[in-house]
């Protein structure tokens, strides 16, 4: 039985058609991918379902009812639940204070019952095998707790419809596998689920059923058994598929960033040289330490032992002011709390970094600083109208490359991408290994954390394995493989060569 049929569903902005005419059926009890690339008109879709945008044309039913013009409030009460890519909690409330935003328990004086909501808090995580304190603030935890807590919140108060967009993206393996767990248990007790994402091990592990969109239309929809990732991929794609490799050498200089024993939070020990042009790939479970590493060479956190040489020159003071007046730029993982300046343009987004470094002038050149943005348009392929729309009104994977933008557009030299192409299409991910090749070849030295070895393969000279906070094992490029990288960073090998 269909819990969910959205037909002939039309949305515009501003006179341009980003949805004609698509439809969608979930059926009750099942897990739907709803797959496409950034800018397909998923995410339009989803909000035009939980109310967020008013539909221009179509008809939506759900659970037998056909609904008109929807609220937020009003899906919710329906049993819809959007658990979004970009987490949407309050830093400072705490745990327990996120879950019952809105719908708090009072008692008969009328005052919150903090006891009942932090016992029924514990209950639920008890219940999901959640490790979190309900009486923590959620500043306090990791990204992967964050993620948990949002698809958590949705849980608690029993939505006949999950929406879950790249749920997936800040979870380890074994975080991923508790999840999947829970969702197929959801999945028996009769709970739907529309699951967003770009990975198709994932996608084909967990699906039932899957819906393409391309450019804002419906192209295709069937039972995941019946299809393959590679012909999926064609169907999301079009005819600018590309699976090939992209990885190319090319010649490299004198070492440019060295470290000597690296300590910081969240690592130690962690020595590594790295010459002008190359790309290393960095990478290990979720924690390891790689992406702590980048934090503190970026300056965003203290070293607390060890030294890190930069051209040559010991680095004194670490602070990201400094590191980015010495060549050093970062694009961070968490897109929205760590890059995403809302209330500004993507031509501000843009500029923004390299008018912190010059900021003796007086004045912002606007006509010349637009010249380098449809430069940076161009080059990176960026889906945008014009420079003066807001960053929020882009998909991730276009907000994605305007951050790239705004780091080349500071002309620094050393590269630290971590995670990169989180929430990105298929298509887009390809544009940004090319452009990591291409800025390689320009003399540009890269490091790029990830959890996905592909990306490592396609563009990586060599692959740093942590384990446990410290780099186990370095691979060159014809030795990465998956399994080769899970062995080290699982410690299920320690110092034995790779045979190949």
């Amino acid at each position: 039985m269909s819990l969910l049929k959205m037909r002939d569903i039309v949305k515009s902005f501003n006179g341009v058609t980003v949805l004609r005419g698509v439809n969608l059926t979930v059926e009750e009890g099942t897990v739907h991918a709803l797959l496409g690339e950034n800018g397909a008109g998923k995410s339009t879709l989803m909000n035009v379902l939980t109310g967020v945008y008013t539909r221009d044309g179509g008809t939506i039913e759900f659970d037998g009812k056909v609904i008109g013009d929807i609220t937020i409030r009003q899906s919710e009460q329906l049993g819809i639940a959007f658990v979004h890519q970009e987490l949407n909690l309050f830093n400072d409330l705490k745990v327990y204070e996120n879950i019952f935003l809105g719908k708090e328990y009072a008692n008969r004086f009328g005052k919150l019952d903090k006891k009942k909501m932090i016992a029924e808090t514990r209950q639920l995580f008890q219940e999901l095998g959640v490790e979190i304190d309900p009486t923590e603030l959620a500043e306090n935890l990791t990204t992967s707790q964050k993620q948990l807590l949002e698809i958590s919140k949705a849980l608690f108060f029993k939505a006949k419809l999950l929406i879950l967009d790249e749920p997936t993206t800040a979870l380890n393996t074994e975080e991923i596998n508790h999840l999947f767990g829970i969702i197929n248990n959801l999945k028996k007790k009769g709970t739907s689920f529309i699951f967003i994402s770009h990975k198709m091990p994932e996608i084909f592990e967990l699906s039932d059923r899957y819906t393409v969109f391309r450019n804002g239309e419906f192209i295709k929809e069937g039972n995941i058994s019946e299809v393959t990732p590679e012909s999926v991929t064609k169907l999301m794609v079009g005819d600018g598929y590309d699976n090939k490799s992209v990885y190319q050498e090319r010649p490299v200089g004198e070492t440019v960033l060295k470290l000597k024993n690296f300590s910081g939070p969240g690592f130690h020990d962690v020595s590594l040289e790295v010459k002008k042009g190359q790309i290393i790939g960095l990478t290990g479970l979720q924690g390891a330490g790689s992406s702590e590493v980048l934090q503190c060479m970026f300056g965003y956190v203290q070293p607390s032992g060890g030294e890190m040489e930069i051209h040559g020159k010991k680095a004194e003071h670490y602070s990201i002011h400094t590191m980015m007046k010495a060549g050093i730029a970062m694009l961070p993982s968490n897109r929205k709390e760590n890059s995403v300046i809302p209330d500004m343009s993507l031509l501000e987004n843009m500029y923004l970094s390299e008018h912190t470094l010059s900021a003796f002038k007086m004045h912002i050149n606007k006509k010349k600083e637009k010249e380098k943005f449809e430069n940076y348009r161009s080059m990176l392929n960026i889906k945008a109208e014009n420079s003066s729309a807001p960053i929020l009104s882009l998909s991730g994977g276009n907000q994605q490359k305007v951050f790239i933008a705004k780091w080349l557009n500071t002309d620094a030299q050393i590269l630290l991408f971590d995670n990169p192409t989180q929430g990105i299409d298929v298509g887009a991910k390809a544009e940004i290994y090319r452009l990591i090749l291409e800025l390689a070849k320009q003399g540009k030295t890269i490091l790029i954390n990830t959890l996905e070895i592909p990306e490592i393969q396609k563009v990586a000279d060599f692959c740093a394995v942590f384990y446990n906070g410290s780099i186990i094992k370095i691979l060159r490029h014809d030795e990465i493989d998956e399994t080769t990288v899970m062995l080290y960073s699982t410690n299920a090998v320690k110092s034995q060569e790779v045979k190949g």
